[in-house]
């Protein structure tokens, strides 16, 4: 009995021991994975007051009403990577995400480009205006409308929607000079160059040897102007 007792508590020590060692080597990635969830759950939290708060759902509502054919939909993701995003801005650093809304059966909706776990396929998307702009994951929005005519709006429409069925994915190379894959103001700034058949209408920028489009070079341009601006509480 005091053989069998002594085998049963060694065998134990010894996955106590393998335990701690796995626990001293995985450590880092143990910490991460703790601070990472914590991070999640006040996202979460945040997420959901946000969502709660009648102010903003009111603040949608009444913006949605003002969006016409051709408008730039700007917003501010709640989360980390799109506050990197938007430090790629040179002039305004409010807004990471952007798309361009056509109404549509009476209702705007909104297509863009976006990667990451919403989106797996990584495929052009098109969004109900209420779902793109929804505080859920957003800490606020914007709308800047273009000094384009009706015959050029009408051509926005032409060029965003053949995009889509094309069926472009969102480019995580980030670069300009490709054409079959396209990251969020990319998108914007081709679509809307090949519709005005302008290509200066909207001009990229270089920083360092790189070439891009910024968010903000989408709207802070002689040709747009802010005509909505939103930050959720």
């Amino acid at each position: 009995m005091k053989s069998r007792t002594r085998k049963i508590w060694g065998i134990g020590l010894v996955a106590l021991a393998t335990v701690s060692v796995l626990a001293w080597y995985l450590k880092d990635d143990i910490i991460a994975q703790y601070y990472s969830m914590r991070l999640r759950n006040e996202l979460s939290k945040q997420s959901r007051k946000r969502t709660d708060n009648p102010y903003n759902l009111h603040a949608v509502d009444s913006c949605i009403g003002l969006l016409h054919s051709g408008d730039l939909v700007l917003r501010t993701g709640a989360d980390v990577i799109s506050h990197m995003l938007s430090q790629l801005n040179q002039q305004n650093k409010t807004y990471s995400h952007c798309g361009i809304v056509m109404i549509e059966h009476g209702y705007p909706f909104v297509y863009h480009s976006i990667g990451g776990e919403d989106n797996p396929d990584e495929k052009l998307r098109r969004d109900s205006a209420s779902f793109f702009l929804s505080p859920a994951s957003n800490l606020g929005f914007g709308i800047a409308r273009l000094d384009a005519d009706s015959a050029h709006i009408n051509n926005i429409g032409k060029v965003v929607r053949r995009l889509y069925k094309e069926g472009h994915k969102f480019d995580l190379k980030f670069d300009l000079y490709s054409d079959d894959k396209l990251y969020c103001a990319e998108f914007v700034y081709k679509a809307i160059n090949e519709a005005m058949q302008d290509s200066t209408y909207i001009r990229p920028i270089t920083k360092k040897g790189f070439r891009f489009v910024a968010v903000d070079n989408l709207y802070c341009n002689s040709h747009a102007r802010l005509i909505c601006q939103i930050e959720y509480k």
